[in-house]
């Protein structure tokens, strides 16, 4: 997801799955597969690089687990303290958000 108007639809009225780190925000949309948006600022991490790292880490999470997501708009938003994750403890609380979405998605599909 690139536009604005893309990512304001997610805030509007999202399902939450959050760390103390991060969170990730969604909400169904019109397509045949999961979509994703980023937003890390530089409030949380200084350097390009550092947001770069995460960026490159969360897109390659999303990209392994697409085939399994359901067909929502997905936003990574980062938190203070993210960079001090490691690379495997992000991917791994990762998993836990993603897993903790699909959950969510089956339980919104029984209730309708």
């Amino acid at each position: 997801m690139l536009a604005p108007v893309q990512f304001k639809a997610v805030f509007e009225q999202p399902f939450r799955a959050s760390t103390p780190q991060l969170t990730l925000l969604a909400r169904q949309n019109n397509f045949d597969k999961p979509r994703l948006g980023l937003t890390v600022a530089k409030k949380h991490l200084k350097r390009a690089h550092d947001r770069n790292r995460i960026k490159r880490i969360v897109r390659e999470s999303f990209r392994l687990k697409q085939h399994e997501l359901p067909c929502y708009d997905f936003v990574f938003v980062a938190k203070g303290g993210i960079g001090k994750l490691s690379n495997q403890e992000l991917f791994e609380t990762l998993e836990k958000l993603w897993h903790r979405h699909i959950r969510l998605s089956q339980k919104n599909r029984e209730q309708a």
